[in-house]
């Protein structure tokens, strides 16, 4: 394969990711997650994903990816519809295969477009980092997962600027998304009561402490091996700090 023609296909993924989030725009499907127009709109959208019981699925995990895809604010919402939709189940699977997609297509972009330029213009200050990261990386994805409090779009951009492998980044983005997930599907699949009532469901839910505590316990839980290793290294590293001083005797 040519240089040129190489160079092509690396710019692949993010033209296809801008041309798909220029189409999610123009369509108007980004009304769709405003709760007042889910709110009046509930009823005509249970009876949609009744009637194509097959489809639905398929175009709400396209239309997740999308939204993740292209950094468009809406996923938790979309995590709330998803329960609303298919109940905590089939919404919690659906909701992280699109997030999931979504999160693999922002990483093989910034892969192809940025990685290679960064990596040259800040080796010196990141390779220490890079190494570090990838001798644990999927324990420290799991935990930036995880924990909810780093901003999703930035979790999915540093691994591939690291230089994380595509397949465990994927593993590692499929199961540490779900324990949060859980609890925004669950939340969704109480949402017609919600919007009955008027209300609109307080996406910062899962911040208050009985749900944040355990999240951030399971992401330290993540970092456990990456702890016992370092802790088994500490033995071969002072071992190796005191053989100087026996060959000076």
């Amino acid at each position: 394969m040519s240089a040129t023609t190489s160079r092509r296909l690396r710019l692949l993924p993010p033209l296809l990711l801008v041309g798909l989030a220029i189409a999610l725009h123009l369509s108007g499907a980004t009304a769709w997650l405003d709760p007042a127009v889910l709110a009046a709109e509930q009823q005509r959208l249970k009876a949609l994903v009744a009637a194509h019981p097959l489809l639905a699925p398929l175009v709400f995990v396209a239309v997740y990816a999308l939204v993740v895809a292209a950094s468009v604010p809406g996923a938790t919402f979309l995590t709330l519809l998803g329960g609303f939709l298919f109940g905590i189940g089939w919404g919690l699977l659906w909701c992280t295969l699109g997030a999931t997609l979504g999160a693999v297509a922002v990483f093989l972009t910034a892969r192809s477009l940025f990685a290679d330029t960064l990596r040259r213009r800040l080796e010196p200050r990141m390779a220490p980092l890079a190494r570090a990261f990838r001798r644990d990386a999927v324990s420290w994805l799991l935990f930036l997962r995880l924990v909810p409090l780093f901003p999703f779009w930035l979790v999915n951009l540093v691994p591939a600027l690291l230089g994380m492998r595509l397949l465990p980044y994927t593993l590692a983005t499929l199961v540490g998304i779900m324990p949060a997930g859980l609890v925004y599907v669950a939340l969704g699949a109480g949402l017609g009561e919600l919007l009955a009532r008027g209300e609109v469901p307080d996406a910062r839910l899962i911040l208050q402490p009985q749900l944040l505590l355990p999240l951030v316990g399971l992401g330290l839980l993540a970092l456990l091996p990456v702890l016992v290793r370092r802790l088994r290294r500490l033995p071969e590293l002072e071992e190796g700090s005191e053989e100087p001083a026996v060959r000076g005797r």
